[in-house]
């Protein structure tokens, strides 16, 4: 009989540990980081209570200080910081229920073709028990999410993002934010010590969302192990959404996060839960190295010569309109990708969606031939194999290469749970 889960064996057969080829490089040391801020912050919590019971009542600073920890704010803060793992455990049991309650659940004879994504992830990355599986009703929000209860595991995808996943869309985009959310629970992020260990510290400046960001760097991992050719749709429905994302081209925004460099651009960065969409797409195209967290990736790295200049640069660099319409006329795309808007309704593509989304991004001369390889034939003839790009000034190692497709020396493809730990940041 398969072992059961426990406080101490982890969610997965691998232990409490998971999958670590597939953890990003800084996660384990943030979270260490946030376990000493968050004793630190128990320890302060015991020398304050010792401080109000035993210290002398005195005016001044210590008589304000000893004011606000008895009246309003203060005394809340002390009781929150021992209520928290009650509040934790309350708050994860009525999230599970909720979903229990309104949400639509995949299974066998629900969803089965999305079930059977949740299924085979949890299978390749070790989870000792299936997750349950929900479509909620976005609203127009595409998004998802995994969480837990108890020993529980669960993903929800919302119904704006769970669209986009049909047979004729893009089920592979699905498979990847499908397996992105099965990753989180197979590395642990949602256990509930975990939570307990790192929610005070998550508050903290810079530190709750670098360890945020690199658990998303991890999940993403993850999904590129099972689902990489996944990843241009991913991007794009995360970028223009679940119908224009079908015309967005994975190299023109994986190339802008080796140019846009400002401090401004890095404070919002430094703020964010998520990593930016241009930096994640320039970390999930080139696996020689993991997603970085703090500083942009190095302006060598980009793929393709600049068509705009980036927002950093003197407007002095900026084109006039006349200039740019002029360009316009002179120039092509790169694939001729029919009607830029509704990609998806009708799905009777002349030129296969990731010809767009893995084309050469640079504009040529209209007098020269769009870059396009012959279609195939048959039901998948919207999924073959990209246009040929122009060569990258710095080639890549691995992952996708030039051309859009997955490089046979990355083992990140190979299999689910042999992907390779990139180098360090």
């Amino acid at each position: 009989m398969d072992e059961q889960p426990t406080l101490f064996n982890g969610a997965t057969i691998h232990g409490r540990r998971g999958t670590s080829a597939l953890r990003h490089p800084a996660e384990m040391p943030l979270v260490y980081a946030c376990v000493v801020v968050t004793a630190l912050a128990y320890a302060a919590w015991v020398v304050v209570l010792v401080w109000l019971a035993h210290g002398p009542s005195t005016s001044g600073a210590a008589g304000e200080v000893r004011s606000f920890f008895t009246e309003g704010t203060g005394t809340q803060l002390l009781l929150v910081v021992p209520a928290l793992p009650v509040i934790l455990w309350i708050g994860r049991a009525l999230m599970y229920a909720r979903q229990r309650a309104m949400a639509v659940q995949m299974g066998p004879t629900q969803f089965p073709e999305a079930y059977r994504m949740v299924v085979e992830a949890a299978n390749a990355f070790g989870l000792r028990k299936v997750p349950d599986a929900y479509v909620l009703l976005g609203n127009g929000q595409v998004n998802a999410f995994a969480a837990g209860h108890g020993f529980r595991r669960y993903v929800v995808v919302y119904s704006d993002l769970f669209e986009v996943g049909g047979s004729v869309r893009d089920p592979e985009a699905l498979r990847f934010v499908i397996s992105h959310e099965v990753g989180h629970l197979a590395a642990g992020h949602v256990s509930y010590t975990r939570l307990i260990l790192t929610t005070l510290a998550a508050q903290v400046p810079l530190l709750g969302p670098a360890l945020s960001r690199a658990q998303e760097y991890t999940a993403d991992n993850h999904g590129y192990a099972i689902a990489p050719q996944g990843v241009p749709g991913m991007i794009g429905l995360l970028t223009a959404g679940k119908y224009l994302g079908a015309h967005v081209n994975l190299h023109s925004v994986a190339d802008r996060a080796t140019r846009e460099r400002d401090l401004w651009l890095h404070l919002v960065v430094w703020g964010a839960s998520h990593p930016v969409s241009t930096w994640r797409a320039h970390a999930l195209r080139d696996r020689s190295r993991p997603g970085r967290l703090m500083l942009r990736p190095p302006a060598t790295t980009a793929w393709f010569p600049p068509v705009q200049p980036a927002g950093t640069e003197a407007s002095g660099a900026w084109p006039s309109p006349p200039q740019v319409l002029a360009h316009l006329d002179a120039v092509a795309p790169r694939v001729d990708g029919g009607e830029q808007f509704g990609r998806y309704p009708g799905v009777a593509y002349e030129v296969p969606r990731d010809a767009v989304r893995l084309a050469d991004p640079t504009p040529v001369p209209r007098t020269a031939p769009p870059v396009v390889e012959p279609p195939r034939s048959g039901p998948d003839s919207d999924r073959q194999t990209p246009p040929r790009a122009a060569p990258p000034s710095v080639p890549p190692t691995s992952g996708y290469g030039p051309d859009g497709t997955a490089r046979p020396d990355d083992d990140r493809g190979a299999g689910p749970v042999r992907p390779g730990s990139p180098t360090a940041d």
